[in-house]
């Protein structure tokens, strides 16, 4: 394609915007290389001037048409211009040198040239003008002349056709739109406007109109989409993009609230009571293994009828479907992305099929020597393909819809290793068709998900393991020196060819395996001193020593068997906290600590105070700047800890945010909801924004001007978990879920715990006027969700009284109104302001009558009593 004006674009303004947002997070890959022929005068696809003395054998008269929007623009916005040709062309060629000429208001030009697409004849560009005025614009096509011959027809174009031939040269005739015009103002022209990210309660699908939405729509778990030096290997010349895969799910909304949605129990767990004492069981419900478009999919036990594949809403727990897995039920284990590129290079469809323009997910699972799709909408299986006979039950999910795979291909005794690179792409059985890569493979594994210390970004890997060859030892397994090793031997490889680049013995002994992580270029290390080494994974240089931790438990390296990586950071659970080291020096950013309830209830401490040990293993999560994660030990011993939660932090500034009690491991996070299995009671827990109801009423209906009428009404939770109970503060919100499902004091512990409502804006619309009056804005009762307000309307009429509560971290927002009528005053009536009134004699003698004789009778009935 030729480019002949610093204007020149290629794509439209959302594909511009997509494509550079996501450089560094969406894979492209090549399409496979034409495989060479035998064929002979091949011919170049695009069209060419015709040669001077050429008569060609066919002619064909052309009609040019221009197509241009907006006609009214901005300076610096771009224009939308569509070009094409009548007739069409084979699908073999395309057009060369469209012309579009821009006359500009103070008569100079700009001329832009563009190549059409295979087959349709068609071209579009952007063009950004750069002044005020009227502007003139023209298609001039200048002809196209193909010999006879061969013609290659692109990969993807038409499935299973690569080469055509033509017997006759052919030329298509010059042609030209006509000029037209378009002004250019200073002002922008507004296009749609910006769909805001939502803080309100929301539900999928969500609208095509919502672009904007994307960032926060991802699934889970999360599509490692790959990039850096590994891609550039497997795939060169393409655009790199992001890849994490300790414990971090981008894109998607995570709750910043302890607030509860709805919880199933999946076990049975609890304290047993009777001649048990104070012990008990626990039993964890689990959760999702994917969440997909707010769906959830799971394995689970229904009681009467054994293990289900089962698909239920996110937000509500509305089962979708529930599948015996002895009839055949799959829960799929990944979400993938398929880009147009990746379905055209691996659609593996019928020939003469046409490739996919747009992109698509599908769910699968790799297990037990078969790759599986599963239909998200009714759980049937899609595709079920063998995948033993090259690589036994499956391999490493490294990216994006592609596996890594070490197979022997020789024997036990005599093996030859093979390191095959594969996708789960398309739908073709044939398992060979999936195959990227087949390399020899010094090595029989991968390092593991967890303690295998691979960077996939720069397609390196290393591998630490103790030396206890001082200690008149030998040991190959890496891990099994845990309490022996007083040295680490370190090796670095090459991820793709198993190539040795370095090895190093270091005086130092490691913690565990389990506790190091490969990242950013850098292997971490933790030592049995309370710090981290870090070594560069391309050279074996140490790169930095992290500070130590604090004494006593964390400098002696007491803590978590699991390390997560996410924003230029790691995090470490020591027995007295969370630590978070900088990836670049390896400096402390902050640590958190979890105080303990109430004395005697841990023996660890952090600065003098008694704390909660963490031990998440491998279930901390990472999502929307907070990390979720919660309390444990190693081998906890009965009767459990009183006092162990969730906890919610901010992964910046290591600030808690909220928990909750119980051992709850955290689970799958999508669309603002966050999973989490309490081992203590068997529930499974779902955190997010519930729906809410408000109410108000006046009272009474009709006043006079100048009285007062009490505004009452409530704002209530909707939640399938609590219906009907107070929404309350986002600060009391862990009392009253604790309260709700925990079976603890409405107080608290301690007693000492004060619930609060949430705000409510009460507002009045005037039908005099039309005029908006901002009543006041009151906090409801947290213990009963209930509020009330007496207002003086200003003057006669009618009012409609509108009661509103925002959404907030726990709620959806809700409304209610209702309506009154003022009426005229009421007439006073004060009592007359006269003197006194002199009364007749004749008066004044019947009153003195009447007292004597009410005297009388009082003096009678004392006598009376006397004598009694």
């Amino acid at each position: 394609m030729k480019k002949d004006s610093k204007f020149l674009e290629n794509k439209t303004i959302a594909t511009i915007f997509l494509l550079t947002i996501l450089a560094t997070s969406i894979m492209i890959v090549t399409k496979p290389a034409v495989a060479q022929t035998s064929y002979t005068n091949m011919q170049e696809s695009g069209s060419i001037q015709l040669p001077s003395g050429v008569t060609p054998d066919v002619s064909e008269k052309t009609r040019s048409f221009l197509s241009f929007n907006p006609h009214v623009i901005g300076v610096g916005q771009p224009l939308l211009v569509n070009l094409w040709i009548n007739p069409a062309l084979h699908a073999s060629r395309y057009f060369s040198d469209f012309t579009v000429t821009f006359t500009k208001p103070d008569g100079s030009t700009d001329v832009v040239k563009v190549d059409s697409y295979y087959a349709d004849a068609t071209a579009w560009f952007q063009y950004t003008p750069d002044k005020e005025g009227e502007w003139k614009i023209k298609f001039d096509f200048p002809g196209g002349y193909y010999p006879a011959g061969n013609y290659t027809v692109p990969p993807g174009t038409y499935i299973g056709v690569q080469v055509i031939s033509f017997d006759k040269s052919v030329y298509y005739e010059p042609s030209s739109s006509p000029e037209e015009t378009f002004t250019v103002q200073k002002d922008i022209v507004s296009s749609w406007p910006v769909a805001e990210l939502p803080n309100d309660y929301w539900t999928r699908p969500v609208s095509l109109n919502n672009r904007e939405w994307w960032p926060i729509l991802g699934n889970y778990p999360v599509a490692y989409l790959g990039g850096g030096a590994l891609w550039d290997q497997l795939y060169p010349n393409t655009n790199p993009s992001w890849n994490d895969r300790y414990c971090f799910t981008p894109w998607v909304q995570a709750p910043n609230s302890a607030h509860i949605v709805w919880k199933r129990q999946g076990a049975v767990a609890g304290l047993i009571g009777g001649p048990a004492g104070q012990y008990g069981v626990s039993g964890s419900p689990g959760t999702p293994s994917v969440i997909y478009s707010g769906r959830c999919y799971q394995t689970y036990t229904k009681p009467g009828v054994g293990s289900v594949a089962a698909c239920y809403d996110l937000r509500t727990g509305q089962i979708y479907y529930e599948i015996p897995v002895a009839s055949g039920g799959v829960t799929p284990s990944y979400v993938t992305y398929v880009s147009p590129d990746l379905q055209t290079a691996f659609t593996g469809s019928v020939p003469g099929t046409e490739a996919q323009t747009t992109w698509s997910a599908e769910l699968i699972t790799v297990a037990n020597g078969q790759l599986i799709k599963v239909d998200p909408w009714t759980g049937a299986l899609t595709l079920n393909v063998s995948i033993a006979p090259l690589t036994g039950t499956g391999g490493t999910y490294y990216k994006n819809t592609f596996f890594l795979t070490i197979q022997n291909i020789g024997t036990q005794s005599n093996p030859n290793y093979r390191l095959i690179n594969w996708t789960t792409v398309g739908s073709t059985n044939n398992f060979t068709q999936r195959i990227i890569s087949n390399t020899t493979y010094p090595r029989s594994s991968l390092p593991g998900s967890f303690g295998g210390l691979i960077d996939y970004n720069v397609g390196l890997f290393a591998t630490a393991m103790g030396d206890v060859s001082d200690r008149g030892a030998t040991d190959t397994s890496g891990s099994a020196s845990l309490g022996t090793a007083s040295k680490m031997m370190i090796s670095g490889y090459r991820l793709l060819t198993g190539e040795s680049l370095w090895n190093i013995t270091v005086n130092e002994a490691q913690y565990n395996p389990l506790c190091n992580i490969a990242d950013h270029g850098k292997a971490a290390i933790l030592t049995q001193n309370g710090y981290f080494v870090a070594y560069d994974l391309a050279t074996g240089n140490k790169a930095w020593q992290s500070e130590t931790m604090a004494y006593p438990w964390g400098e002696s390296s007491f803590g978590d068997y699991g390390i997560q990586s996410a924003y230029g950071m790691f995090f470490w659970a020591a027995y007295d906290g969370i630590y978070a080291f900088n990836w670049t020096n390896g400096e402390i950013v902050w640590k958190y600590s979890s105080p303990a309830y109430a004395a005697f209830e841990s023996p660890y401490t952090s600065n003098g105070t008694s704390v909660y040990s963490f031990m998440a293993m491998f279930n901390t999560r990472i999502a929307d700047g907070k990390m979720y994660t919660y309390n444990g030990e190693h081998s906890a011993s009965w009767p459990i800890t009183r006092g162990w939660s969730i906890h919610c932090i901010n992964i910046t500034t290591g600030e808690g945010i909220w928990h909750l009690s119980g051992q709850q491991s955290p689970g799958a996070i999508a669309d603002g909801y966050l999973t989490a299995a309490n081992s203590w009671d068997g529930y499974m827990y779902v955190y997010g924004k519930g729906l809410t109801s408000t109410t108000v009423t006046a009272s009474p209906k009709t006043i006079p001007n100048g009285a007062q009428v009490l505004i009452e009404g409530t704002v209530l939770d909707q939640s399938p978990a609590q219906p009907g109970t107070p929404c309350v503060s986002k600060d009391s919100m862990t009392t009253q879920m604790e309260y709700l499902h925990m079976q603890q004091p409405i107080g608290g512990i301690w007693g000492n715990a004060t619930i609060t409502g949430v705000p409510v804006t009460l507002t009045a619309v005037d039908h005099s006027n039309g005029n908006i009056i901002l009543i006041d804005t009151v906090t409801t009762n947290g213990y009963y969700g209930t509020f009330s307000y007496a207002w003086t309307p200003p003057h006669e009429g009618t009012y409609e009284i509108m009661a509103s509560f925002a959404a907030d971290d726990s709620y959806g927002s809700s409304s209610a109104s209702t309506s009154i009528a003022v009426g005229a005053a009421s007439e006073d009536n004060p009592a007359p302001t006269q003197s006194p009134i002199t009364l007749p004699p004749f008066e004044l003698y019947t009153i003195a009558s009447a007292i004597a004789i009410i005297i009388a009778i009082a003096i009678a009935v004392l006598l009376l009593r006397k004598r009694a």
